[in-house]
């Protein structure tokens, strides 16, 4: 497993280049959704997606739920990214508006 390590925008071209060198695309999305509250806890989910591969995690667990097309050593790296931006993670799901966004 590759270790990520530094700033945000460190481990992110980390990330982008080990997808660079499985020669698929170096752009990666990322969405997080508002809380809720799943079985009594928390949650939201982040979604990380490129033109052909999809993955679901949810926090605060830093857990990828789901995945389609992505190695588990990048699986790794994502779950790891997770775990290193909570903190961000969180205070952006904590700041979406669910009605706000479904209105735009």
């Amino acid at each position: 497993m590759k270790v990520f390590r530094g700033t945000e925008e460190e481990i992110m071209e980390d990330i982008s280049f080990d997808f660079r060198k499985h020669e698929r695309s170096g752009e990666l999305n990322m969405q997080v959704s508002s809380f809720f509250r799943k079985e009594g806890n928390k949650t939201a989910y982040v979604t990380f997606s490129d033109k052909k591969r999809q993955a679901e995690g949810e926090i605060p667990s830093c857990r990828i739920i789901s995945s389609a097309g992505f190695t588990e050593e990048e699986v790794a790296g994502l779950e790891l990214y997770m775990k290193q931006n909570l903190d961000m993670l969180s205070n952006m799901a904590a700041t979406i508006d669910p009605i706000k966004a479904f209105m735009q």
